[in-house]
């Protein structure tokens, strides 16, 4: 694969994920323990994030454990039903997505013309994905910037607190390690 595809894949995927540590690296303290809509919204984010740049899906295994529960079971908060086995701190969900950051840099750069080739595939189910390896790419920049610009939001409406916008990976101040 061209080298110029990669860069322009890595520069904008990582800005996406840049935007969620911005978010939730500069979400207070007190409203982040207290307003669990955002924690499970982070929570979500970063779990799928992961799980999206595992090819293959079947090679997953979170850094931060969760357990699928039935609706009933779930905290009215929750968006999905992988809920964490427990509340994780903000810098251990700032940790997993600096690890997953580093994870989503390394399939980029990985890609090559044969590799294009694989696919996503979680299964023989009827909407089980099946997705080439490049759409899989793209479907997790999306679903990425989708639940950081719900956070975001959140911080906006609830305690009047503006993000900056990344334009390429790497040109916010986080607190991520290159």
């Amino acid at each position: 694969m061209n080298k110029l595809i990669n860069d322009i894949l890595w520069n904008q995927f990582g800005a996406s994920i840049d935007m969620l540590i911005n978010v939730v690296s500069n979400c207070d303290d007190n409203y982040f323990q207290t307003h669990k809509r955002f924690y499970y919204i982070t929570y979500h984010s970063i779990i799928f994030l992961d799980y999206y740049l595992s090819i293959p899906p079947s090679e997953f295994s979170p850094m931060l454990p969760f357990t699928q529960k039935e609706l009933d079971d779930r905290p009215a908060e929750a968006i999905d039903d992988l809920i964490p086995d427990k509340i994780y701190t903000k810098q251990e969900l700032l940790n997993y997505l600096d690890h997953n950051r580093q994870k989503c840099n390394q399939l980029i750069y990985s890609l090559n013309e044969g590799s294009l080739h694989d696919r996503f595939k979680e299964g023989d189910q009827p909407g089980d994905m099946d997705y080439p390896v490049l759409e899989i790419i793209l479907y997790n920049l999306r679903h990425t910037q989708h639940h950081t610009a719900q956070l975001n939001i959140l911080l906006r409406q609830d305690l009047d607190k503006h993000m900056e916008w990344s334009f390429r990976a790497g040109d916010l101040k986080t607190n991520y390690k290159d």
